[in-house]
């Protein structure tokens, strides 16, 4: 197996409905998930860029949640509609998407 260039976590956390919290499945990560997946296929990346999902990453009022390694660029509130300019942009082209960027008191 190749080690990818770059390497992309979505949060596919559920909590049942009503936590205080929420999570990433109320806002759609399913279909983002998917939509990562499919990219990846029709572009033929695999190798190049790996898809993983993954529990919870922290931010949950941001959801769907995206983390980009090696950079730790981490998105909020992706849409699969947004994933096509993720891979365009970010993964191929090396610049984050700014829209999407988390806040940066996320990290803090």
């Amino acid at each position: 197996m190749a080690k990818p260039q770059k390497h992309v976590f979505v949060c596919t956390q559920s909590r049942p409905p009503g936590m205080p919290r929420g999570s990433c499945y109320e806002h759609g990560c399913v279909a983002v998930m998917e939509a990562f997946l499919r990219e990846l296929h029709q572009r033929n990346l695999v190798g190049t860029v790996a898809v993983t999902n993954t529990g919870c990453l922290g931010p949950c009022s941001f959801g769907t949640s995206v983390l980009v390694y090696p950079e730790g660029i981490m998105y909020g509130k992706v849409t699969q509609d947004d994933v096509a300019e993720i891979y365009d942009q970010h993964l191929l082209g090396g610049i984050p998407v700014q829209r999407l960027l988390m806040p940066e008191f996320v990290w803090g």
